[in-house]
């Protein structure tokens, strides 16, 4: 349906943009344009065809723009039923499920997580990692994706596996311990002021 909808737009964009084309390239004089709208009005059946036109385009209008909004929606959530009815959760909940994880998971810095549903409802996740210090990446990221898997599961109750993406950003190590040693350096060794001017002895 939201391919209808953007077929029609741009049907309907593109008439209007030819209209201007042609408008802009053929001079008309004003009793051309006078004479064309009473020609127009001048009949019962075309002014009926053009007012149900607009009806017409105005329905499928609002009714495109509900299907295209609520399918929006629906992209930013996930439902299931129940034995008592539907259920709704919010993809930015998991989101706010995935970021906790980061106090499992000692050697992470950083973790930005982005859940999507897929037109068949299942679930994707997009996670950008900044690591704390240099790991095994392959058994560090085994490791997350695996518990990132378990946690959706176990929050939703479905055994369908989610699929997980990593995206190691940086790797925080270095920097902290030179940022460190910098401000060790700086306690044990403070600058003095007034150095470099030698003693004047008699």
């Amino acid at each position: 349906m939201r391919t209808i909808g953007i077929v029609f737009y741009t049907t309907i964009l593109m008439l209007i943009g030819t209209a201007l084309i042609i408008f802009s390239l053929i001079k008309l004089q004003p009793q051309d344009i006078t004479s064309i709208l009473i020609s127009l009005q001048s009949s019962l059946s075309s002014r009926l065809i053009i007012g149900l036109s607009g009806i017409l385009l105005m329905l499928i209008s609002f009714s495109l723009a509900q299907v295209i909004l609520g399918g929006l929606q629906r992209e930013k959530t996930i439902a299931f039923n129940t034995a008592s009815g539907q259920v709704t959760i919010a993809l930015s909940a998991i989101e706010d499920l995935i970021r906790r994880l980061i106090g499992i998971v000692p050697e992470i810095k950083e973790l930005r997580p982005y859940v999507c549903a897929t037109k068949k409802g299942s679930i994707i996740a997009d996670l950008k990692v900044v690591l704390k210090t240099e790991v095994n990446i392959p058994e560090l990221t085994g490791r997350l994706q695996d518990i990132v898997k378990a946690k959706i599961q176990e929050a939703l109750g479905t055994e369908e596996q989610p699929f997980i993406k990593i995206h190691i950003m940086k790797i925080a190590g270095h920097e902290d311990r030179d940022r460190k040693r910098k401000e060790i350096e700086k306690e044990e060794f403070p600058k003095v002021p007034f150095t470099g001017y030698g003693v004047r002895q008699n």
